[in-house]
């Protein structure tokens, strides 16, 4: 049986992800955030196992789409993701109706824009305060499982970690407002890769064609080495706990905040905004029933 489903119908399923996502709890956005940070903290960290043991590094992005494989099928929330699934479903769900300027008609649209507008920031928020939770917990305990609770400095996983800690932040503050600039570009082009894989996983009916669509852009983006927020949050404060000489401050100003920036301009523009004008909601709506229903069937609702 083909479980393949046509490009239009994954992205009206997407857009139906991102409405459910919009009207999660606060607490359950949170807690889904921290898991999945967790999770891709462990694939992160595999990674710097791999390096550690002489690994090539293409042999660490093929490995590291496990751990997002995972996190979007047990349905958790990654700010990442989200910034291009959200914006695709508060896109479609203020059209302008054709006659419609002005008077009534238009404070009623307004007020009815508002709400999915505040949810939406209210996800990203929630989902990043979780995302940055789940990072900083697994590096803690990363770091006291491999240091033997701070009895050594964890080897070559801890120099591979101390090495990626300062290349991801002291290397862009040496080249100061090009360095920011650098980060920015490269978080653009890493959430361009991931938010694409978010969007895939409704691709498929079945779950190995999911892992399969997600793995492409996942490999592709940590292959070149892009920036991506929520690893960071795992692997520069291990790098700290490990003895890398990067202030809070320098992980903040030099990294955490332009890679958020760079990660929530591409989720955004390039896929989010980009997939809106290529497929609008009005494709899906001339969809055939049996394909409407294949693409909300695609994947879990709640699910990237």
């Amino acid at each position: 049986m083909n479980d393949f489903v046509v490009a239009a119908d994954a992205v009206a399923a997407a857009r139906q992800a991102g409405l459910q996502k919009a009207r999660l709890a606060p607490g359950q956005m949170v807690l889904r955030g921290a898991l999945a940070g967790g999770l891709l903290g462990y694939a992160t960290s595999l990674v710097m196992v791999m390096l550690a043991q002489g690994a090539p590094p293409v042999a660490g992005a093929l490995c590291f789409p496990a751990g997002f494989a995972i996190l979007v099928l047990l349905g958790l929330e990654l700010v990442t993701g989200n910034f291009a699934l959200l914006p695709l479903a508060y896109l479609g769900t203020t059209q302008r109706s054709p006659g419609a300027h002005g008077g009534p008609a238009r404070e009623r649209r307004e007020v009815q824009e508002a709400e999915p507008l505040i949810n939406m920031w209210r996800n990203w928020i929630c989902v990043y305060a979780g995302n940055l939770l789940g990072g900083v917990v697994y590096a803690g305990l990363f770091y006291l499982a491999i240091s033997g609770a701070g009895a050594s400095t964890g080897g070559a996983v801890g120099d591979q970690l101390r090495r990626a800690a300062q290349a991801k932040t002291l290397a862009y503050a040496a080249l100061g407002a090009q360095g920011w600039a650098t980060a920015v570009v490269k978080g653009v082009l890493c959430n361009w890769m991931v938010t694409l894989g978010a969007v895939l996983a409704f691709s498929s009916r079945s779950t190995t064609g999911k892992i399969a669509a997600m793995w492409l852009p996942i490999f592709t983006f940590f292959a070149h080495g892009y920036e991506h927020s929520v690893v960071n949050m795992f692997v520069i404060p291990a790098g700290m706990l490990l003895g890398a000489p990067v202030p809070p401050a320098a992980w903040w100003v030099w990294n955490q905040i332009p890679v958020t920036i760079g990660n929530l301009a591409g989720g955004v523009l390039f896929t989010g905004l980009a997939l809106h004008l290529a497929y609008p909601p009005h494709v899906a709506a001339a969809a055939s029933p049996a394909r409407e229903a294949t693409a909300l069937h695609a994947a879990p609702v709640d699910a990237i």
